[in-house]
């Protein structure tokens, strides 16, 4: 079974839940949920996601990865291993919800330097805002250029239209088709 097939497995059997109607980060109802920490943050799943996601970049010249937190941060964690291992040299970073009111009081966390292209990564994305946010403060703040954005599963409920509009190059390892779980999807109307 190659590499994404068995992703997909894990993420089936570990973070779908379709038990109930769930309130998503969006303000959305859906009657859905993929917990993917449930596999982010296991080690066959760390490692599969650093392998698909290193292919993925293998040919664009970044030099940092990263993204908003909490999500993207086991993401980095497992292509910074991988990469150390395969001789590719990447730093990692991700984006605060909101700094600390103690400290540096910054919204970027890790070795990110000024000016560089970097891969912004994140778990599941339904509309994008939230990714948007991030990478809006990646370019303020630190000056970067994204060079690509890439989500391990796209609910298909706006984000990559959004993405794409705001002219980023998007690509998702799975989407709500790979589940079954589109046409029974989100009901983005229904707001919280």
């Amino acid at each position: 079974m190659n590499s994404r097939m068995r992703l997909l497995q894990l993420f089936k059997t570990e973070a779908v839940d379709d038990s109930k109607e769930f309130l998503l980060s969006s303000g959305a109802r859906s009657n859905y949920y993929i917990d993917a920490k449930q596999v982010t943050l296991s080690q066959e799943g760390a490692r599969l996601i650093g392998e698909l996601i290193l292919n993925a970049i293998e040919n664009i010249d970044v030099e940092a990865i990263g993204g908003p937190e909490i999500g993207a941060i086991p993401i980095v964690d497992a292509v910074l291993y991988l990469a150390k291992e395969r001789g590719r040299d990447l730093s990692g970073f991700y984006v605060k919800k909101n700094p600390k009111d103690h400290g540096k009081r910054q919204w970027l966390e890790g070795p990110l330097r000024v000016g560089v292209r970097v891969a912004i990564v994140d778990d599941v994305v339904t509309s994008g805002h939230s990714i948007l946010r991030a990478i809006h403060t990646v370019e303020q703040e630190a000056d970067c250029e994204v060079a690509i954005v890439i989500v391990l599963v796209d609910r298909m409920e706006g984000a990559k239209e959004n993405l794409t509009k705001a002219g980023y190059i998007v690509q998702s390892i799975f989407t709500c088709e790979d589940f079954g779980l589109c046409e029974r999807g989100s009901m983005l109307a229904e707001r919280a």
